[in-house]
């Protein structure tokens, strides 16, 4: 699905399109628009066309095709300098030889804006990413996690009207990672900026973002909220890229009234909500999230879809339990579920029986 643009859009893409040899489209005809204030993740694997998106938006490439607008401002031949855009990158960017405070003062100077304010910026910044001891210190002198601080603190000294940020916390370690995506989050909901935000990493996209477009081939796939994107998928693609995702292959047996009727390659019949299907005889992948699944019928609704599964493997991960079974063929069925008290650990070639209601289950396009 894509985007169309809306007039009141902060930033819009009206019919983008970029080709670095002429011949192949890395973006292809890009429509979509972003509101002010707007937290929005372009989201997808290498290749996809997300960070020539951003990078076109910056003003570090050119469109070879179409518009992109600022605040209702064409700014296809307005140079970065020039954009009023704010810029984190993963690999920081920061000046060796200058001091913190330094980093930070510079794109005020360049800007001509006076000492006396320079200085009331700088420690407005610093204390924004709670750095506001540092601004002597050298980029040497700090950790990674610092270091990505003061380049945020830099992307936000001279008050842009919007935040590009490519990959800004890759090179960081989990646990730091996932701590500063809830700081970046709570800066934009404090300051009210817009953010364009590039990441690969689904976890971090659903979140962090208001809306979320997956790309994949040079195209938006979907465009929506975090849990739109996980609860309603619009293809398997996106089924697939966001979250883990059951998918058992079938041919649609009979579709009416917002269900349909799936026979697997095993022969089973189940019910599910038909998605990119319409028509009878049609091939499709089901797709049913893992933690979605029931080990014990009797929690499942009176209309669950139950069915037999072999244990394959057993995976105890402190919070949740990651069951691998083979169900209708398939030998890369997973279910999580939560480490609750009385739990049983299941064996190897166990026998059980697992359910799913049927609204749970979607007909989607067979990749």
């Amino acid at each position: 699905m894509v985007s169309s643009t809306r007039n009141d859009g902060f930033v819009v893409f009206e019919h983008v399109q970029k080709s670095y040899d002429g011949e192949s489209l890395v973006v292809k005809d890009l429509n979509l628009a972003i509101s002010k204030g707007e937290f929005l993740t372009m989201l997808g694997p290498s290749g996809s066309g997300k960070t020539t998106c951003l990078m076109m938006l910056a003003g570090f490439e050119t469109a070879t095709h179409g518009e992109i607008r600022l605040d209702g401002r064409p700014i296809n031949s307005v140079p970065p300098h020039k954009r009023g855009i704010g810029m984190v990158f993963q690999n920081y960017a920061l000046f060796p030889h200058m001091t913190v405070g330094e980093n930070l003062s510079f794109p005020l100077e360049v800007r001509g804006i006076g000492k006396a304010d320079r200085e009331q910026k700088i420690r407005r910044a610093l204390d924004m990413v709670q750095m506001g001891a540092f601004a002597n210190r050298r980029p040497a002198q700090l950790s990674g996690g610092q270091q990505q601080r003061i380049a945020l603190a830099r992307a936000l000294v001279f008050d842009p009207k919007l935040v590009l940020m490519d990959e800004p916390l890759g090179a960081l370690d989990k646990q730091l990672r996932e701590h500063m995506q809830f700081e970046i989050k709570h800066l934009h909901e404090t300051l009210g900026i817009t953010v364009v935000y590039v990441t690969h990493d689904q976890g971090e996209a659903l979140t962090m973002s208001d809306r979320i477009a997956v790309f994949n081939d040079g195209r938006i796939q979907q465009l929506a909220p975090p849990s739109d994107l996980y609860e309603r998928p619009q293809n398997s693609f996106v089924a697939g890229f966001i979250g883990e995702n059951n998918k058992l292959p079938g041919t649609v047996e009979e579709i009416a009234e917002g269900r349909a009727l799936v026979r697997l390659a095993t022969g089973e019949l189940i019910d599910a909500t038909p998605v990119n299907v319409s028509r009878q005889g049609q091939k499709t992948l089901v797709s049913i999230r893992p933690e979605r699944v029931e080990f014990k019928p009797e929690m499942l609704p009176p209309n669950a879809h139950l069915i037999d599964a072999e244990v394959m493997e057993f995976i105890y991960m402190g919070d949740i339990f990651r069951t691998r079974l083979k169900v209708a063929g398939s030998e890369e069925f997973v279910i999580k579920s939560r480490n609750t008290l009385g739990q049983r650990m299941l064996e190897p070639g166990e026998k059980i029986r697992i359910g799913w209601a049927p609204q749970d289950a979607r007909a989607l396009d067979p990749l």
